[in-house]
C-alpha cells in the first residue's frame, strides 16, 4: 500500500511544476508587451587642443536636411499578350493578303464576265421573242385584214343581192297595189255612184275628187269635195251618196288600207 507521505510528494511536485509553468507564462507575456528600448545614435568626436580653437571659432554649420530617399526603381513588368510577331511572319501574312486580294479580284472579274455575258443572252432571247412575236402579229393583222376584205366584198354582194331583190319585190308590189288600189277604189266609187241620187241639175259629163275619212270597218267619218264641175245641188248629192255608202269595201289586202282616201267620181 502506498504510504500517506508519497501522496503528499506527490502533490507538492504537482503544484511546484504547474506553478513554474504558470510564472513562465506570465514572464513571456510581460515581456512581449514591453515596448523595444530605443535606439542610441553613435556621435563621432576628434579631441583637439582649446588653444587652437582661440580665434578660430566658426558658427556651427547649417544642418543639411535629411536627404530624400531614393525611389526604388520598378519592378521589371511581364509583357502581356503573344509575342510580336517577327518579319518572316510579317512577310508571310502580307504575301497571303496580297493573294486572298487577287483570289478576290479574280472571282469578282470572272462574275462580272458571267453576268455580262448572262446579259447578253438575254437581250438576245428577248430580240428574237420580240421578232417571233411581231411577225405573228403581222401574220394576224394581214389575216384580218384579208377576212375582213372578203367580209366587205361578201356583204357588198349580199346588200347588193338584197338590194336588187328589194328593187324587185318593191316593183312588183307596187304593181300590184296599184292594180289593187285601182281595182278598190273602182269599188268604192261604184258604191258611191249606186247611192247617189242625180239631181235634176246634172249634166252629163260630171267629175268631182271626192276626199273620204274613214275608220278601220270601213265607216265614213267625214266628206269633202274638191274640184268639181257641178253646181252646189250636185255636190250636195254626191257628199250625202257618200254617207250613205258607208260602210265602205273593205282592201283586198289590209296594208293598202287607208284612213284618207281621195277618189275620182265620175258617174257618167
Amino acid at each position: 500500500m502506498q504510504r500517506a507521505s508519497d501522496r503528499w510528494v506527490s502533490i507538492a511536485l504537482s503544484v511546484l511544476l504547474h506553478g513554474a509553468l504558470l510564472a513562465a507564462l506570465v514572464y513571456g507575456w510581460l515581456m512581449f508587451r514591453r515596448p523595444p528600448p530605443k535606439p542610441t545614435l553613435a556621435i563621432e568626436a576628434t579631441v583637439v587642443d582649446a588653444r587652437t580653437l582661440r580665434g578660430a571659432v566658426r558658427p556651427p554649420p547649417e544642418p543639411r536636411p535629411p536627404a530624400a530617399p531614393e525611389p526604388s526603381p520598378p519592378p521589371p513588368q511581364e509583357p502581356l499578350g503573344p509575342p510580336p510577331p517577327t518579319h518572316e511572319e510579317l512577310t508571310r501574312r502580307e504575301e497571303q493578303r496580297q493573294q486572298a486580294e487577287a483570289a478576290a479580284a479574280e472571282e469578282r472579274r470572272v462574275a462580272e464576265e458571267r453576268a455580262a455575258e448572262e446579259k447578253r443572252r438575254e437581250e438576245q432571247r428577248a430580240a428574237a421573242e420580240k421578232k417571233v412575236r411581231e411577225a405573228a402579229e403581222a401574220r394576224k393583222r394581214a389575216a384580218e385584214e384579208r377576212q375582213r376584205l372578203a367580209e366587205a366584198q361578201d356583204t357588198s354582194e349580199r346588200e347588193a343581192d338584197l338590194k336588187r331583190s328589194l328593187a324587185t319585190e318593191e316593183k312588183a308590189s307596187v304593181e300590184r297595189s296599184s292594180a289593187a288600189l285601182a281595182s278598190w277604189e273602182a269599188q268604192i266609187a261604184a258604191k258611191i255612184n249606186r247611192a247617189w241620187l242625180r239631181p235634176p241639175t246634172a249634166r252629163a259629163g260630171i267629175s268631182c275628187v271626192l276626199n273620204v275619212t274613214q275608220v278601220p270597218g270601213g265607216e265614213v267619218t267625214q266628206v269633202s269635195i274638191g274640184e268639181c264641175n257641178g253646181d252646189q245641188a250636185v255636190r250636195e248629192s254626191i257628199e250625202a251618196a257618200v254617207y250613205r255608202a258607208s260602210p265602205l269595201p273593205p282592201p283586198p289586202d289590209p296594208a293598202l288600207f287607208d284612213r284618207n282616201l281621195r277618189i275620182n267620181f265620175r258617174p257618167d
